[in-house]
């Protein structure tokens, strides 16, 4: 796995700011008043720093912006940055800084001044995911980035503050280095070699082959990677950190890799398809989180690992399957599997867990991506209570969700002549009618949320907290939600 960069928080020392070497960072209040750290540097640069946040690109920058000056002299560091930041930020303002100081950063060592700036646990979850590379399949040994110090009166309380957070860096980087990696290295059999290590942490894992999903009637499922040589799996990851009470299910979709099948996919852009495991990903990264924190909750969760591939063996547009619930399935497109894939695993899922809410996750449609861009994951969901404690999670950790609309007319576009439904409902509403076919796998009494991620699993351009490629996105909503409603 990446390894997150460590952050140490030391003693403010003043003295120790000129022989400090890589980048140096101060912050600096909007109004530009430089606390005591701030007022050493400026000292020490005859003047440089204090002339910088009086100038007019200063009032220009939004808080979590910096200013740079390189190779300042009076220091020994190689560059000197003044980031705008209220004394008392908001969350997303000290995670945004802590995303500027990382690019600032780039591989070498840095000190940050901090004194008593508030959100300081923040500050360095952004600086800690921000500054993730996915680099370990160039030829070329990358340069291992230096860590990182950051100065603050209360060392000791901002330990404390930051450690749950590192936690959670570390299950993001899981989950971004499982949806970055190929499909020739990450198969069904890697994937679920990387869960059992899960145990290390304290998880219980199990592994279910292809025998006992058939012994289970998991039709719906084994006929999506019948194609492929890699075997399907489930993988069951359960964290009980709570008292016997039920757990929640994480449900994730794991195709490791998506042609389509029979269906084939279009050859432009069929690379990205490794990426169709990412609802599996979260999941994992979840579980990690949770473990890695000693979260006080029980929470269970379940991916489906298969790879959908063309060949002789290959499930045919026409065929007819029978899900682990007993419903038959009409597939009309193969390159609909995740929603197969899924309707086994849930259903598993509540027969064997009967859990106190469900959450599935899946990079399932490229409506999704029409509908909402790649700026937020669509939400379904069969009840309003969990769902809006998750939307009020999700806005805030910064990972934008919105939610979609569920209804009879969209369920309708199912029927099938031949069988009890058919697996998918044509090309208007295509994200819809597929988040009506999980629902008719989800049981009367479990609340259940539906995450279509297929626009925001991985992205072509760098966001505020991850270059491009794997966001990681929903590991901090669900590990938040978590939290919130469901830790003793």
């Amino acid at each position: 796995m990446t390894n997150p960069i460590a952050v140490a928080f030391i003693p403010l020392d003043l003295e120790a700011l000129a022989s400090a070497e890589g980048r140096l960072a101060v912050l600096v209040p909007p109004d530009g008043k430089l606390d005591p750290a701030a007022r050493r540097v400026d000292r020490l640069t005859r003047g440089a720093l204090s002339r910088a946040v009086a100038g007019e690109g200063w009032t220009k920058l939004k808080p979590g912006e910096g200013l740079t000056l390189g190779w300042p002299t009076g220091l020994a560091a190689s560059g000197l940055m003044a980031v705008k930041l209220p004394r008392r930020p908001a969350p997303e303002e000290a995670r945004k800084t802590g995303a500027t100081l990382a690019r600032f950063k780039g591989t070498e060592a840095l000190t940050l001044a901090a004194g008593s700036t508030g959100r300081i646990g923040d500050l360095a979850l952004g600086l800690v995911l921000r500054s993730y590379d996915f680099t370990r399949h160039k030829s070329a040994a990358a340069e291992t980035p230096k860590d990182a110090k950051i100065m603050v009166a209360k060392p000791d309380e901002a330990q404390a503050e930051a450690e749950p957070m590192m936690a959670l860096a570390e299950g993001v980087f899981f989950t971004r280095d499982l949806v970055n990696e190929p499909a020739n290295i990450l198969t069904t059999q890697d994937f679920a070699e990387r869960l059992v290590a899960l145990r290390e942490l304290g998880v219980e894992v199990e592994v279910l082959d292809e025998d006992e999903m058939t012994s289970l009637g998991m039709g719906a499922l084994l006929g999506v990677g019948q194609g492929s040589d890699s075997p399907s799996k489930i993988v069951i990851m359960n964290w009980k950190g709570g008292d016997a009470e039920a757990p929640l299910a994480l449900v994730g979709k794991g195709v490791v890799f998506d042609t389509g099948g029979i269906s084939l996919k279009p050859a432009g852009g069929m690379e990205d398809m490794t990426m169709d495991m990412g609802g599996a990903g979260v999941v994992a990264g979840v579980m990690r989180t949770l473990a890695l924190r000693r979260a006080k909750a029980n929470v269970v969760g379940l991916v489906g690992l298969v790879e959908n591939m063309p060949g002789p063996n290959a499930q045919r547009p026409g065929d007819v399957v029978r899900s682990m619930k007993g419903d038959t399935i009409e597939v009309i497109n193969t390159d609909a599997e995740g929603r197969l894939v899924l309707a086994d695993v849930m259903w598993y899922a509540q027969d064997r867990f009967k859990p106190v809410g469900m959450i599935d996750l899946a990079t399932l449609t490229g409506a999704i991506i029409i509908a909402l861009g790649h700026e937020n994951a669509g939400v379904f969901s069969n009840n309003d209570v969990l769902c809006d404690a998750f939307l009020k999670s999700a806005k805030a950790e910064g990972e934008g969700a919105w939610r979609m609309p569920l209804g009879s007319a969209y369920d309708e576009k199912l029927k099938s002549r031949i069988a009890d439904m058919k697996n998918v409902g044509g090309r208007d509403g295509g994200s819809i009618t597929a988040a009506q076919f999980l629902q008719r796998f989800v049981k009367d009494e479990t609340p259940w949320i539906h995450l279509d991620i297929a626009g925001v699993a991985s992205v072509k351009s760098d966001t505020m907290l991850a270059p491009k490629g794997a966001t990681g996105w929903g590991v901090m909503a669900l590990d938040r939600l978590i939290r919130d409603q469901f830790e003793g």
